[in-house]
Order: C-alpha cells, then structure tokens, then sequence
C-alpha cells in the first residue's frame, strides 16, 4: 500500500467516525491601530480622553517647569557678589529682573527686606519658596489620578467584556472557541489601552516631581547661602 491510499484511508475512516480535519490557516489577517480602538467600545472613550488629560498635563508642568528655571543659574552668584561687595540696591535689583523665574522671586522676597531681622528675612524667603512650590505642583494631582484610573478603566472594560460572553455562550446554548476568543481579544484591548495609558502618566508624574525636587533644592540652597552671607 502506497502514502496515498493510506492517508485516503485515514480520511475514510475519521469521516465515518465523525471527525473532522481542520485545514491550518494559510494566512493572517492584519488589523489597524483604528480597528482595535474600535474593536475596544465604548470604555475606550474615557480612556482615550485620560490620555489626552495626561498628554496635555505632562506638557504643560514640563514647559512651565523650563520657563520657571530659565537663566537662573548666574542669579544666585551675582547677588551674593554684590552682597559681598556691600552694594545691596545691585542685588535687589539682580534679583528683581529674575522676577520671571521661581529661584528669582524667591531670592528677591529676602534681599528686598534686607535691614530688617534676619529671621524676618528668612521667613520671607520660606513662605515665598513654599508658594512657587505650590505653582509649580499645580494640576499634578490630576497627573496622578490618571495614573491610577486609566488601568482600572482598562480593566472594567475587559470585566464587562467577559459578562458579554458569557451572556452570549447562555444563548447560544454551545461553547465555541471562536465566541470566547473572538469577544474576548476585543475586550483586552481595554486593558493593554488603559495599561499604556497609565503607565505614561505614572512616568510623566515621576519626572516632573524630579524636576520640581531639583528646583527647590536650589531655592533651599540658595536661601541658605544668602542668610549666611548676611549674617556674615
């Protein structure tokens, strides 16, 4: 008996006994980045409009943040030198053309009451200091509530896509591959949507807290060295 008849054979035999032979898929279909957001429902909506809150949010501080610590590097040297060389108007007035920056408002609050006590001088630095921390803190609150929302909404989606399923199997009566697959791939997208989404508001977070840390720990030292000139 030769491979041909004894395969035919084979084939004879599994039709009569009610097997089925299933031909492997000779090719894939490609799906679009569209499709699969459609594909998504109607829970990719608010997850779309998070990551247009988190897109906006990160570059809005990141840009805020730049501009608030433009060209401040030279401000703290200058007026320590004119401080040294007892020429207090030069550093008032340094200082006061930085007015632009946060490291600038905050140096010019202390040189601007020189005269006065030092504790007084301090505390003006200090609450001046706490006030830009606060301006350049604005809307990360929001930054953080999308990082931790955008992964759950992910999730509700995935969890009312299961129910759909299921829902689905009840009337049909019959567990199929392809109605559990089929339903179920479409509903992952959710979360793997919702997961990337997070994850850039997470990190966004993260880096402009780093940014912010940097600027206060120039304002802290800043108003350290300033105190300790004066008291010197």
């Amino acid at each position: 008996m030769n491979l041909f008849s004894w395969l035919l054979q084979i084939s004879t035999q599994s039709s009569e006994l009610g097997i089925s032979t299933v031909e492997a898929p000779t090719a894939t279909d490609s799906i679009s980045l569209i499709d699969l957001i459609v594909k998504g429902g109607i829970i990719m909506l608010p997850i779309f409009i998070l990551s247009f809150i988190a897109v906006f949010v990160i570059a809005e501080r990141v840009l805020a943040i730049r501009k608030a610590n433009k060209n401040s590097a030279n401000i703290l040297p200058q007026v320590k030198s004119y401080l040294q060389s007892g020429d207090i108007k030069a550093a008032q007035n340094t200082a006061l053309s930085a007015q632009n920056t946060s490291l600038g408002r905050m140096i010019y609050s202390g040189v601007k009451k020189i005269g006065s006590p030092i504790k007084q001088i301090e505390t003006a630095m200090e609450a001046t200091g706490k006030v830009e921390v606060m301006k350049l803190e604005k809307n990360l609150t929001i930054l953080g509530i999308v990082a931790a929302v955008a992964p759950m909404m992910g999730f509700v989606g995935t969890i009312s896509g299961v129910i759909k399923i299921f829902y689905n199997i009840s009337l049909a009566d019959n567990i199929s591959i392809g109605l559990i697959a089929g339903g179920l791939y479409e509903k992952m997208i959710t979360s793997a949507a919702g997961l990337i989404v997070g994850i850039i508001a997470h990190t966004g977070y993260h880096i402009i807290n780093f940014m912010i840390e940097k600027i206060v720990l120039e304002m802290e030292t800043a108003a350290f060295e300033i105190i300790d000139q004066l008291e010197s």
